[in-house]
């Protein structure tokens, strides 16, 4: 039983700079069609890392929740390939808020073939298939806004872990709050309690596989909102990987 458990251990304490990146992965990334906005950011996300540690590869079917501006979309596509299939997902509640999400939504699936846009509100999200994994980046502390709270995170969160096939993974990065437990700080800060994340994901039945501190920033208070122009794109960062069990 331990000798089975120590590639595991091995996983959760090794840096996440250390995981080999595939040629595939790389190649997804030099994609001289992407948009010179998404490129100028690469440096600061370390996509190659993150979605290797998701294990993503070529075939693999794949679900971008709460997609943003389309940053990962793209490389997702460009790295699942032909044979593979990308959903993006955009909360239908925030395009109501604001149109222009969903018009990103369009320049991000626009001539890609093996995409497939999703924009049901967050509360009804599913997808036409069980995926191979699913990653959610600085997004899941929304889940816990006004319009949310613990209880709805938690059948959102479930939803998502039903979604998966048996031995799919889960990627969460989201900027790190203080303690806070009760999940106050989402909405205020946009930011969220990693130890309280970690609980709830594993409350929905996910197993816990590795976290890295690849997007760490010291420096951060932990209590400023994330749209503080003080510290817009500086903000720490968690990173963690769930698998839903065999």
């Amino acid at each position: 039983m331990r000798l089975a458990l120590l590639p595991l251990a091995l996983l959760a304490t090794t840096p996440l700079s250390a995981q080999p990146i595939s040629p595939q992965l790389r190649a997804a990334l030099a994609d001289k069609t992407r948009p010179q906005a998404d490129i100028d950011r690469d440096v600061a996300r370390h996509p190659l890392e993150l979605l290797s540690l998701a294990g993503i590869k070529s075939g693999q079917k794949v679900g971008d929740f709460m997609m943003g501006g389309g940053y990962f979309t793209r490389i997702l596509s460009n790295a699942v390939g032909p044979k593979g299939r990308v959903y993006a997902y955009q909360a239908g509640e925030f395009i109501g808020f604001r149109p222009a999400y969903g018009d990103e939504q369009k320049a991000a699936v626009a001539g890609r073939a093996n995409v497939t846009p999703l924009s049901m509100k967050i509360g009804e999200v599913a997808f036409p298939e069980k995926l191979d994994a699913i990653i959610t980046v600085q997004n899941y502390h929304d889940l816990y806004l006004k319009f949310g709270g613990p209880a709805f995170a938690e059948a959102v969160t479930k939803r998502l872990y039903n979604s998966l096939k048996a031995g799919g993974t889960f990627l969460v990065v989201d900027h790190v709050a203080n303690a806070d437990p009760d999940f106050v700080v989402p909405d205020k800060l946009h930011r969220i309690d990693p130890v309280a994340a970690r609980k709830a994901i594993e409350k929905a039945g996910f197993v816990f596989v590795s976290e890295s501190k690849l997007l760490a920033a010291p420096g951060d208070p932990h209590d400023k909102n994330v749209f503080d122009p003080s510290i817009r794109g500086k903000t720490d960062q968690f990173i963690y990987l769930f698998r839903k069990p065999k």
